[in-house]
């Protein structure tokens, strides 16, 4: 199948933004994607629970009332945005195969994994391994 242009341009940018932020989380939180055993207690981690009551602080001097959050508690909702990105990120490779088939798939993943070490990334921060990837297509 034949992808113009735009639709190319569109999905490598989609791409390059979805590795970036899935790099500087894992870097924020400690994960090492390219650690497998890592990388599957991650997507077992089951997800936290909702809040149920949400507290606020109000200000002294009648300030707008903010949402307190705890480290714990931000570190859990990275987490789990991480978990969905890299859920995001299969499902967007499996639908451009499916679409676009494999030679242009491959293409728009490697040029997003180019811009990623263009901005200063180590090459598979965001946990793919180009190398091994399509090695068993």
């Amino acid at each position: 199948m034949q992808i113009d242009d735009e639709m190319f341009t569109r999905s490598r940018e989609s791409l390059e933004m979805l590795n970036a932020r899935i790099a500087r989380l894992a870097i924020g939180l400690g994960v090492k994607l390219d650690d497998q055993a890592e990388l599957n207690a991650l997507m077992a981690l089951s997800t936290s629970a909702p809040v149920t009551h949400e507290r606020r602080t109000a200000g002294g001097t009648g300030a707008a009332m903010h949402p307190t959050s705890t480290v714990e508690r931000r570190f859990a909702h990275q987490r789990e945005e991480l978990r969905g990105l890299l859920v995001l990120r299969y499902q967007m490779g499996t639908a451009s195969l499916n679409e676009n088939g494999l030679t242009i798939t491959r293409h728009i993943i490697e040029e997003a994994e180019e811009h990623l070490i263009r901005q200063g990334f180590k090459p598979g921060a965001d946990g793919l391994k180009l190398e091994t990837l399509f090695d068993a297509v």
